[in-house]
């Protein structure tokens, strides 16, 4: 008798080894069908299997491991696997990875380290490229000009410095300990800021038109100085006009002082500035005398005017019946101009102070000019720098200080 006889005739005549050994033989098929659907479903790669293999290089593969079978997508269906990772000579990452035979992978290849969840829970985004650029070798490697990845959170915190980051724990820890009654105070607070902003809307619908005005007007301006500006002919012709005027009223000058004599209301500021008056002209002594250093390129200049002269005679020719017409307006004035002299008399108070309100006022040209620079336009209320309150400057001409203390 063989010894397969011997062990069947064994376990009939031993008593309960016969469903011992059922039980084992259950057992063990069970065992082999639970874990061929483990392997099944792990996606392991059996040598048997057709997979093309390849390479990518990144600057970094942060997040890739082995064990969690992050995937190879091509337009989001999954066709492969990441199977290796080791760094290289040169301080990248290459990225071994595994897809099926039926998905070609081309030299101009691209591919991007994604992040499917929160947890950085990573899989590769493949471009298989263009069929022109030529089908890239069985494990050959993307270079790291065609590949990128996800930028990681710690990497955004460590570019901070130390303030930033003091700064950014300090704003955590405040904002959990205000979100933590945030269920029973937070609607209501919403709520409130709704209506506000309801409130607010004609506010910001009248600042919308208030800027849009402005930019027309702006606009307006623009266009106005550019059609000036190209205007050369009129402009030579304004100026002109201009010049001839001031000389038909200078040659009024003994009329319009008479003029000016009989003005009310002015004679007390007139007479305080007309007294100062010396002291203003010694400040402007420097600038005559530099005046006088610019003699010798004076006669170039008044060369240069007497075509304006010229052009001045036409315009005095039209001024004439209008000066024929203005002297009954003159001798109207005459008796005007006898309060001239008391007014002269009250501005030399007025003028005494000039001296010193210029030169309290001269150092803070260039805080007025920043000021006027950042406001934009005394009608914004605004700068790059947020919302601001209005300020005025007063210069007191009465104030020896000149207002500024």
């Amino acid at each position: 008798m063989s010894k397969y006889s011997t062990a069947i005739e064994r376990i009939r005549n031993t008593p309960g080894l016969t469903g011992d050994a059922l039980l084992v033989a259950g057992l063990l098929i069970v065992g082999i069908i639970v874990t061929s659907t483990i392997v099944g479903n792990y996606q392991t790669i059996k040598p048997w299997d057709a997979k093309y293999k390849f390479a990518a290089e990144f600057d970094e593969a942060p997040a890739v491991q082995l064990a969690a079978r992050q995937e190879v997508r091509i337009a989001g269906v999954p066709v492969g696997r990441i199977t290796g990772a080791e760094p290289t000579d040169g301080g990248n990452a290459r990225v071994m990875l595994s897809v099926d035979k039926g998905h070609p992978v081309y030299k101009n290849a691209r591919l991007v380290l994604r992040s499917k969840t929160p947890l950085n829970v990573m899989y590769i985004a493949l471009d298989p490229g263009d069929p022109a650029a030529g089908r890239l070798p069985e494990d050959g490697v993307i270079p790291v000009t065609q590949t990128e990845r996800v930028v990681q959170p710690y990497e955004l915190l460590d570019e901070l410095d130390d303030r930033a980051r003091a700064a950014l724990t300090d704003l955590v820890t405040q904002a959990d300990i205000a979100l933590a009654s945030a269920p029973a105070t937070l609607p209501k607070g919403l709520a409130d800021t709704d209506h506000a902003a309801h409130s607010f809307t004609g506010v910001v619908d009248a600042l919308q038109s208030r800027r849009a005005n402005l930019r027309h007007l702006v606009t307006s301006l623009s266009q106005i100085a550019t059609a000036a500006g190209h205007d050369d002919e009129r402009l030579d012709t304004l100026v002109s006009s201009l010049a001839d005027t001031l000389a038909v009223v200078s040659r009024r000058d003994a009329e319009m002082s008479a003029s000016l004599a009989a003005l009310p209301g002015v004679t007390t500021s007139l007479r305080e500035a007309m007294t100062e008056t010396k002291s203003l002209t010694d400040e402007l002594s420097p600038v005559l005398r530099k005046l006088h250093a610019a003699s010798e390129e004076l006669p170039s200049a008044v060369r240069d005017l007497s075509k304006t002269v010229d052009s001045a005679q036409s315009l005095v020719a039209k001024a004439r019946p209008v000066v024929r017409k203005a002297v009954p307006v003159v001798d109207d004035l005459r008796p005007l101009a006898r309060d001239l002299n008391s007014a002269v008399s009250d501005l030399g108070p007025v003028a005494a102070n000039l001296p010193q309100a210029t030169k309290r006022l001269v150092p803070w040209l260039d805080d007025l000019g920043a000021f006027v620079y950042n406001t934009s336009s005394s009608f914004s209320l605004g700068d790059v720098n947020g919302g601001l309150g209005r300020a005025n400057v007063v210069v007191k001409l009465y104030d020896p200080l000149g207002g500024l203390s």
